[in-house]
This record gives structure tokens, sequence and C-alpha cells, in this order.
């Protein structure tokens, strides 16, 4: 932990009775003024960055987090004044966070959400108070401005995402209101869960955590049309068979979603109609290839670019350059250039708090 840190009021995690869930606590309440927002970027900054303007730093700010970790799940309990958060290809080259991250709002939300550097910032299907819960990949960039909130949040790994999801990836920045009776549970369940995993123990706090993500994934799913029927179980086994053909193919040149219709022999209207929100399935066969090649640029800084476009699957080095600083705002080259820099900036991967060993009876 940094000194800055420990100038904040943060509390190491603690058993405060046998049995009792750990909490780790933080607050930049014990801050200078002028330190507060730039205490809260250095406590947040190792899963995303905080954009503070010039305006911003030195006014006071106000933010603290409950962070409680059960078996492969991470919950937290924030409040914040309002910020401008990203989470950009570099930041993600330096880490090893590939959780999805579910953000329930008990107050507040988000005003718009980013995805890429080619697409238009994505607003919220109404105004940012009626959006209640935002899906995040982790392994995919972001930029978004939170409002002064309360927000409830669940890190998930992909392999119980996936048990509701055949395609996680595809829920990024994806929002839901409180419209449906599913909707409605999560939100409760979470709620509650904020007010009481205080008090739980660490047996009961998991159950807990784990049915609240549940839900949460499953309101997901229900907003996708994949749960509830057996069409719809098919529907998603067959978006995991185009989905595996594609990742499985995805350094070939030749791989095209004419191609992928005539290998798995499926009608054209029902494979583009899968892939109709990731701009069809030729955009999400570039988009993979292009998140695969951020991937080698950041691992083998050594590695040529004119290699690396061949291994994902262009045809020609210039091609790939376009592709790659249409989607992403800058070359190959200089992306490279910034990962290696915020790795040397940021060297600690982040993580938990080791939590105390509790002595045999």
């Amino acid at each position: 932990m940094n000194s800055r840190a420990r100038r904040g009021d943060l509390q190491a995690p603690a058993l405060p009775a046998q049995g009792i869930v750990a909490r780790s606590h933080f607050s930049v309440h014990g801050e200078p003024a002028h330190r507060q927002l730039l205490a809260w970027r250095e406590r947040v900054g190792h899963v995303i960055d905080v954009l503070p303007s010039k305006a911003d730093i030195g006014k006071p700010f106000s933010a603290e987090i409950d962070r409680y970790k059960v078996d492969g799940l991470l919950f937290t309990d924030c409040r914040s004044d309002a910020m401008l958060l990203e989470r950009s290809l570099a930041r993600i080259s330096t880490d090893n966070v590939r959780d999805y991250v579910f953000h329930v709002f008990s107050e507040g939300g988000v005003d718009d959400v980013a995805l890429r550097a080619s697409t238009p910032r994505h607003k919220a299907p109404s105004s940012s108070a009626t959006t209640k819960i935002l899906a995040l990949d982790m392994n995919q960039p972001v930029r978004m401005r939170r409002s002064s909130c309360r927000v409830l949040t669940f890190f998930v790994p992909a392999s119980l995402v996936q048990q509701t999801l055949p395609d996680p990836e595809a829920i990024h920045g994806r929002t839901i209101q409180d419209a449906t009776p599913l909707t409605r549970l999560a939100l409760e369940h979470a709620a509650a869960l904020g007010a009481n995993i205080g008090g739980m123990t660490a047996a009961a706090a998991d159950s807990a955590v784990r049915n609240a993500a549940h839900l949460v994934v499953a309101a997901f799913g229900k907003q996708a049309g994949l749960s509830g029927n057996a069409r719809s179980a098919a529907r998603a086994a067959l978006f995991g068979r185009v989905r595996r053909y594609i990742q499985a193919n995805l350094h070939r040149a030749e791989l095209t979603p004419e191609g992928v219709v005539s290998a798995l022999h499926v009608s054209r209207p029902t494979i583009y109609r899968m892939f109709q929100h990731e701009g069809g399935l030729g955009a999400y066969i570039r988009h993979l290839r292009l998140r695969q090649a951020a991937d080698e640029l950041a691992r083998y800084p050594h590695m040529m670019v004119t290699d690396v476009a061949y291994a994902v699957g262009f045809k020609s080095a210039s091609d790939f350059t376009r592709a790659f600083r249409r989607a992403h705002g800058m070359a190959p080259q200089e992306f490279r250039a910034l990962s290696q820099t915020y790795r040397l900036e940021h060297p600690d991967p982040w993580q938990m708090p080791q939590m105390p060993q509790v002595p045999s009876a």
C-alpha cells in the first residue's frame, strides 16, 4: 500500500466477530480537501482510471467504499461524487482483471457510456436516473461519466456469466431499467445485501452475494431473450457454436461472414440477426481481431507490427493500421508505446488485500 493511501481512512480487512464476513473500507474523508480526488484516483487506479479536469483537482471530493470478498466473487458498496472514469486498452494490457462487472445504482447513475473510439457515445435508453444496472466486460475498453451516486457492484467471473449468456462480451455497456419483475427482484435483493452484508457470517454472505449476482445476470439474459424456453436454449447453443468457430479461425485471412455461413450451414438471416448488436457479423470478426492484436502488441513489444497484423488475420499491414486507428484512435505503434509506459507506471496488479488468518479454535 502506498503512503498516499495510508493517509486516507483505510481499514484492512478484519473479522469483527468470529465467522463474520471480512470487510475492507476506504474513505477520502481523512484527506485534506485538495487531496481527496487524487487519493480516490490512486485507490481505484489499479482497475479503472479517474480522469479529473483541471477544475476538479483541488476541490473537495467525497467518496468511500466497502469491499467484501467471498469465494470467487467480489461485492462493493460505494458512495461518491460525480466523476469521469475510463478503462483503456492500455490499462487492460497491464493487469489481469477480466471479470464482468455489474453496477447496480440505488442512487444516481451514468450519463453516458462510450465503448470504442470509433463508435459514438452511447446514451442510456432513457435518463440516467432510470438506469438501474450497467454491465461491463473488464476485457473491453470503456469510458463513462458517473453522476453523484450510491452504487452496489458485483465482480463476477466469466464462467458464472456464461452459464446464462453464451456470448457475455455482447453485454458490455448495456443498461437495463426496473421494467420487469425479474429486474425489480434483482434490485431489491442487491439493496438488501448492501444493507445487511456487514453483519452476515462469511457463509451467509457467500450465498447472498452469489444469489444476487445470479439474479443480475439473469436480468440481462432475460433482456437478450436467452432464458425461459427451448427456443432460447437452442439459440444460445447456436450462438456459442458460431462464436467458437470464429475464435478458432480468427487467424485465417479467409474468415469472412460468408465463410462462416457456409461452414456452419446456418441461414444467413439467422446468423446476421445474432450479431446485429455488434454491427453485424463482419464487424464482430473485425473487433475480435483488433482486440487480439492489441493484446499481442502489448505482450510482445519486439514483434513487428506487420507480423501481428498477419497473425490475427489481416491481409495487409496497411489495412490493419487503418482499422486499428479507426477503432482505437491511435496507430498500433502508438498503442504499443503507451501500453509499455503504462505498464512501467502501474506495475502492481489490482487485487483484494490479504485476509487475516483466523486463529484456530
